[in-house]
Order: structure tokens, then sequence, then C-alpha cells
């Protein structure tokens, strides 16, 4: 096992025609596949900061993505095929050679002066972690949250690292005009299970500290169990919404794992090298959520699956969440107050 990596190897890209491997293991070539390999930037201007969602799966029209590729290596991340458009793979370069969207934060406050935009939520990020670990550095998040702040846009941010309590300042500002959600991803509260399965995020305790830090700070907070996992994790729901409602999460969804493009074939190479007990119990439980496949492309079907394992995890969850979330709601995203040219309108 590759130590602090999800992927555990580099897939071809289907897009290019030529490929580095290495067959023969036994050889002395020099190995191709570095155990951490190093983090490398690739810096990119931005014509459009914008992505339209057009899947009625997602409440949200649109979503801004600061970086392509995250250092959180999740294994089962549906992101990791958006990574062979730009010539890299699935594997280790999505954890690795990240894109850094430079200029995102004025390409924003573009696309809002614009004479054409609609004050309308937008979803912070819904690709790939706002909040991975080379935002410590670069702040285009904390950017993004200015500018929102400035045009009084409202935000929804969904993220799994801690480093969200670092903007804590803008954050209040834009909650006191029920500008800003704040949506955490928790999957397990099992850490020997979170490192294999999602090698560079926060500690649950430490998304549960961030949990209570929002939340008493006035921000409206709440949870995505996801994805659930059926025989690695479907029953630590009840616990995982106790846990984040006491913390103070006001809301709570979930999602099963459906495995996309090259992301199987990375996960059955991860499944049977971490898990090698269950693995094919684990496959074909998720294989019969999803009509036999390991994916499910169908809107609506695809993030809640079908058959008896997706019935009992929707019980599980309903369940769970009519114990500890029914006396609590999200309050609503304000779209009334945008600032036009980002200054105080008279009339």
């Amino acid at each position: 096992m590759l130590k602090g990596r999800g992927a555990q190897y580099n897939p071809a890209n289907p897009f290019l025609k030529q490929e580095i491997s290495q067959t023969h293991f036994e050889g002395i070539d020099e190995d191709t596949t570095s155990e951490n390999p190093d983090v490398q930037l690739f810096y990119e201007t931005v014509k459009n900061p914008l992505s339209k969602n057009d899947s009625p799966d997602l409440k949200l029209g649109y979503s801004i993505n600061p970086y392509q590729g995250c250092e959180h290596g999740c294994i089962y991340c549906y992101a990791r095929n958006s990574h062979t458009y730009w010539g890299f793979s699935v594997g280790l370069d999505f954890e690795s050679k990240i894109i850094v969207k430079k200029d995102i934060a004025e390409q924003l406050e573009r696309r809002f002066l614009a004479q054409g935009w609609k004050s309308q939520a937008i979803m912070l990020s819904g690709n790939t972690d706002c909040y991975q670990p080379v935002e410590k550095k670069l702040k285009l998040t904390r950017k993004i949250l200015e500018v929102a702040l400035k045009f009084r846009n409202p935000i929804s941010i969904i993220t799994k690292n801690a480093l969200v309590t670092r903007d804590l300042d803008i954050l209040k500002e834009l909650a006191h005009y029920n500008l800003v959600h704040v949506y955490f991803s928790i999957n397990t509260l099992d850490e020997s299970l979170r490192r294999y399965l999602e090698a560079r995020t926060a500690s649950h305790q430490k998304k549960l500290d961030a949990i209570a830090e929002l939340s008493t700070g006035g921000i409206p907070v709440g949870i995505m169990n996801a994805p659930v996992i059926p025989g690695l994790n479907h029953h630590e729901i009840p616990e995982i919404l106790k846990r984040t409602s006491e913390a103070g999460a006001l809301n709570a969804g979930y999602t099963v794992v459906r495995l996309n493009g090259q992301v199987a074939s990375l996960f059955k190479d991860w499944l049977i090298k971490t898990f090698p007990d269950r693995a094919h119990k684990v496959l074909h439980q998720i294989e019969a959520m999803h009509n036999g496949q390991l994916n499910d492309s169908e809107w609506g079907r695809r993030l809640t699956g079908e058959g008896n394992y997706a019935d009992m995890i929707a019980q599980l969850f309903k369940t769970a969440k009519k114990k500890y979330f029914s006396d609590k709601e999200m309050p609503p995203l304000n779209t009334g107050i945008f600032r036009r040219g980002g200054n105080y309108q008279l009339f």
C-alpha cells in the first residue's frame, strides 16, 4: 500500500495515445511511481469562473471551483475523471498535480458586474475541495468569499477540511445577511477507515470541532453523510447523525457510493489491497444498488440507488434523521440583497 494516498497507481489517460508504464517490476529500471509524489501546482487563467449545473440532482444552478485535482485523495471521488481532460491521470496525478485557477476571484467579480447576472446561490466547490491543503497558502477560496460578501451574493460551501474555520470572520458577516451555508462531508467516525478512504482530509474529530465552532459563531452548518458504502461504513449512519447534530449541525443528507468511469478500477484495486477479506462482498453490494453495475448515471436514482441494500440505507438514514434533526432546519439563503456594481444602491 502507498502511504498517505488513496489511489495506488496511475491508470492510463483514455484521451492520450501514448503512456508511460512499468510492466515488469522485477527489472532494474527505476520505479516510475513515487510513494509520496511531490505536489505540483499548475496555474491557469479563467475565462468563465462558474460552471453551470444541468443535473436535476443538484439544487444550485452554478458552482465555482478554485482548484482542479485534490490533495485529499478520496479513493471514491467522482471528480477524478475530470482530471483526464487536463492531460493527467485519475490516479496519483489527481492527488499530486493540482491546477490552480489563479484569477478566479477577479473573474467572479466581473461576472457579478455583468448586467445579465441575477443573484442566486452558488455552490463552492461541488467538484474538488475548495479547502484542500493548498488553500492554506493560496487563499483563493477566501478571495471568493470576499467577492461574495462585497456583492451580497449567497454561497453554499461543501468541504472535508477544518481549514474553513480560518475564514470565520467573513463567514460571520455572510451569515449576518443569510448569505452562507457550510456543509461538511462526513462518512465515518472510524479513524483507521478514514485514513484509507480519504487519506489527507481532516480527522472526524476536527470536523466535529469545526461544526461546533462555526455553529457557535452563528454559521448555519449541515452535513452530507457521503458516500455511504455498504459493507464498510453504512452501519455508522445513526452515530454520525447523532454526533453531528450534537455539534450543532442543522441539516443532514446522504448519497450512496457510485464508481463512475475509471474510478471503478481504482476503487477495486484499493479495496482488494486494503480489505481483501471483504472486497468481493462490498463490490457485490454496491452492484446490487446499481442494477448490477458499479455506477449508475440515471438522474435521481444514481445518488440513492435501488434494491434491498439501498432501501436498508434509506430507512436507516430516515430513522436517524427523524431522531436527531426533527426540530432543526437550515435558514434559507437570501437572494434579495444583491449589490449591483458591488455598492449600495439608493434606488
